[in-house]
C-alpha cells in the first residue's frame, strides 16, 4: 500500500492567498506612487527660485526674503541673463535665494509680503514647503516667464473634470507666488462681452426708465407668471439706474465662504470704493478683521426673510435692527424672480419707510438675471440657479474698473487641503444640486489667471 500524498491534485495557492498577494501588490504600488508624486511635488516647487540653467541639486542655501528697498523696488525677472544665479544682487523680486550662507530666524510680515527664512536640510524642508508656499505671495512678476508658464497650468484646464481636485489645488498655490495685475485688453474684452449679453448699467436694477408704468414684467422662473405694474408699484422704483459704467475705481465683492474665516482680510475690504455682500451675513466686531464693516450693497434672500423674520408680518422691527448694521446700504432683492418673491420682497420696502429709514430699496430686474444665467451657462455653469455671488460679480465687473473676489470657495479645504467652515460664520450646508458653486469658482480662478479679476484665498497682509 503506498502513501498518499493529500496535497496531491490540489492548487496550494487557493484563491485567498492570489487574493492576498494581489492587495499587497496594490499597496505597494500605491505607496510608490505617494512616494514619487511627493518627491516630484517639492522638486517642482523649489523650482521658483531657480533659473532655467541652475542646478537644483547642487543647492544647500536659504529661501529668503530681503527687506532691502533696492530690491524690493527691483525690475521683472525676465532682465537676467539665462545663466545667472540667484543672489544678494537679483533685482526680480523680493524672493532671493543665498547659497551657503547660515539661515536666520523666520520674520515677521513686511508690508504685502511673508518674510521667511528656512535651510533647505531635513525637517526644515517639509517646513519649509508648507509654510511658505502657503503664506507668502508677490515675488514674480505678473508678466515674468514663470508666471505665464503658472497662468497657463490654469487655463489649460478646460473642464473641473480633467484634473484632480488635489492637483488645482497645487496648481493654484503656485499661482499666489505671482503678483497678481489686471491685464487691461483681456479685462476690456471680457467687460465688452459683458456689456452686449447684460449691461448692468442699464439693466441691473428695475427702473422707470427700462420698466415703464404699464409694464407686463415676466418672472425670471416662472415665465408663464406676469406681474402688471401699477401705479403704486412704479414710484419704488428709481428713475434710472443709480450707478454708470466704471463707475468706481476698486470694487470687493464679499461672498460668506469659509475662505475668510482668520483671513485678515477686513482692512482691504473697508479699503474698496465699493462694497456689495450677499444676503444678510454678520459683520459683527467677531467678524470685522476677517469681513470689514464696509458695505455699499447687501443683498437679502427672500427665503431669508421668510424664515428668519416671518415673512415681516410680525417680526419688523428686528428685520429693520438687522439692516441697521450695513448703516447706509442698499438693499437689493430678487423680487421678480418668482412669484413667491414678490410680496415679501415689496414689504420690505414698506417697512424701510415705516421706520423713516434711509436706506434704498432696490429689486433686480428679472431679464438682467435671465441673461446673466444664459451667459454663464454658454462658459460651463450648469445650475438651477447662480449663485448671488456669481451675479454680484459679473456686474461688479462692469460698475468696476477692477474686481476683488473675497471669501468664494468652493471645496470643503482650503487650497493647503486644510477642512474649513462652509461659511465663515457657521458650517451649514445648502441644499444639494441647487448651484453649481464649483464651476463657478473654477471660471474664477479662469478669470484670475487671465487678468481680468483677482480672487483671494489667503492671508491679506497689506491694502
Amino acid at each position: 500500500m503506498r502513501y498518499a500524498d493529500p496535497s496531491a491534485n490540489r492548487d496550494l495557492l487557493g484563491n485567498r492567498t492570489l487574493l492576498f498577494i494581489f492587495i499587497c501588490a496594490f499597496a505597494l504600488v500605491t505607496l510608490l506612487q505617494q512616494i514619487l508624486y511627493g518627491r516630484n511635488y517639492i522638486k517642482r516647487s523649489l523650482q521658483f527660485g531657480w533659473q532655467s540653467g541652475d542646478q537644483l541639486a547642487n543647492w544647500t542655501g536659504l529661501f529668503n526674503v530681503t527687506d532691502d528697498p533696492a530690491v524690493q523696488s527691483g525690475s521683472d525677472s525676465s532682465s537676467r541673463s539665462p545663466g545667472e544665479g540667484a543672489g544678494p544682487s537679483d533685482r526680480s523680486g523680493k524672493l532671493q535665494i543665498r547659497p551657503h550662507r547660515k539661515p536666520r530666524p523666520d520674520r515677521a510680515p513686511n508690508g504685502c509680503g511673508q518674510v521667511l527664512s528656512k535651510e533647505k536640510t531635513g525637517e526644515g524642508q517639509a517646513e519649509l514647503e508648507s509654510v511658505y508656499f502657503e503664506f507668502y505671495e508677490g515675488p514674480f512678476e505678473y508678466n515674468s516667464t514663470r508666471c505665464l508658464e503658472l497662468r497657463h497650468e490654469i487655463l489649460e484646464v478646460k473642464v473641473l473634470s480633467m484634473v484632480k481636485q488635489s492637483e488645482l489645488f497645487d496648481r493654484w498655490k503656485s499661482l499666489q507666488m505671482c503678483r497678481w495685475a489686471m491685464n487691461i485688453s483681456e479685462a476690456n474684452q471680457f467687460k465688452s462681452t459683458l456689456s452686449r449679453c447684460c449691461n448692468a448699467p442699464s439693466f441691473l436694477f428695475t427702473t422707470q426708465k427700462n420698466t415703464p408704468l404699464g409694464t407686463k414684467l415676466k418672472y425670471e422662473v416662472d415665465t408663464s407668471g406676469i406681474y402688471h405694474i401699477n401705479q403704486e408699484i412704479f414710484r419704488m422704483f428709481p428713475k434710472d439706474m443709480p450707478y454708470y459704467r466704471s463707475q468706481f475705481k476698486k470694487c470687493a465683492v464679499v461672498g460668506n465662504g469659509g475662505i475668510l474665516k482668520n483671513s485678515r482680510c477686513g482692512r482691504e475690504i473697508n479699503s474698496a470704493d465699493f462694497v456689495f455682500r450677499c444676503n444678510l451675513p454678520p459683520i459683527s466686531e467677531k467678524y470685522t478683521m476677517d469681513v470689514g464693516v464696509k458695505t455699499d450693497v447687501v443683498t437679502v434672500n427672500p427665503s431669508i426673510i421668510t424664515e428668519r423674520f416671518h415673512k415681516l408680518e410680525k417680526w419688523r422691527r428686528p428685520f429693520y435692527r438687522v439692516l441697521q448694521v450695513y448703516e447706509n446700504a442698499s438693499v437689493l432683492l430678487p423680487a421678480f424672480y418668482n412669484t413667491r418673491n414678490t410680496d415679501v420682497s415689496i414689504r420690505v420696502k414698506y417697512v424701510l419707510d415705516d421706520f423713516e429709514s434711509t436706506q434704498a430699496v432696490y429689486y433686480f430686474h428679472p431679464q438682467y438675471l435671465v441673461n446673466v444665467s444664459r451667459y454663464w451657462l454658454s462658459l460651463g455653469v450648469r445650475a438651477k440657479r447662480i449663485s448671488t455671488g456669481l451675479i454680484l460679480a459679473t456686474a461688479a465687473l462692469e460698475l468696476c474698473e477692477e474686481v476683488h473676489l473675497f471669501g468664494f470657495w468652493a471645496f470643503p479645504m482650503n487650497p493647503s487641503g486644510l477642512y474649513i467652515t462652509h461659511h465663515y460664520y457657521d458650517n451649514v450646508k445648502p441644499r444639494p444640486g441647487f448651484h453649481a458653486m464649483p464651476s463657478e469658482i473654477f471660471n474664477f480662478l479662469h478669470l484670475h489667471s487671465r487678468g481680468i479679476l483677482r480672487v483671494h484665498t489667503g492671508t491679506c497682509t497689506c491694502c
